[in-house]
């Protein structure tokens, strides 16, 4: 059965249409995505408004660089933390004391003898150096 022209038209217009409509969505992205955001994102408070607890532990010193869980390469000079449930790359803040970081989950831990485990360095920059209680929330997603 020959098709009609106007049919064949037609579908040739919605093909450009949607082709326009793809090239506007990719621009839209990719400058929303390229603009440079140097303050940090605000703490998303916890239920309640607050903090949660757990208990973190400094991670052993590493003997050679190795790659995580969540497939980041951790070195001796990495930050972050491990944690059996949180999702990979979640931006978390830590807080002991006075002293507040924000990092990222970057890998999997066992959760037997705490909930986080904090890279050395890390660990320092915290001043946790043995088994602890800590405060963390997640860090608010940039609008």
């Amino acid at each position: 059965m020959p098709r009609s022209p106007s049919l064949a038209l037609r579908l040739l217009a919605l093909a450009a249409i949607a082709l326009v409509a793809g090239v506007i969505a990719i621009a839209v992205t990719r400058a929303h995505s390229d603009s440079k955001a140097t303050t940090l994102p605000e703490a998303a408070p916890a239920p309640g408004g607050g903090w949660f607890e757990a208990i973190a532990v400094p991670a052993r010193a590493l003997a050679r660089p190795r790659a995580t869980a969540c497939g980041f390469r951790m070195t001796a000079k990495t930050l972050g933390v491990a944690h059996p449930v949180l999702p990979c790359n979640a931006q978390v803040y830590l807080e002991l004391g006075d002293k507040r970081v924000l990092t990222r989950v970057i890998g999997r831990g066992s959760g037997t003898r705490s909930e986080f485990a904090l890279t050395r360095p890390l660990a320092e920059e915290l001043g946790l150096h043995s088994r602890q209680q800590i405060k963390w929330r997640f860090a608010a997603a940039s609008q």
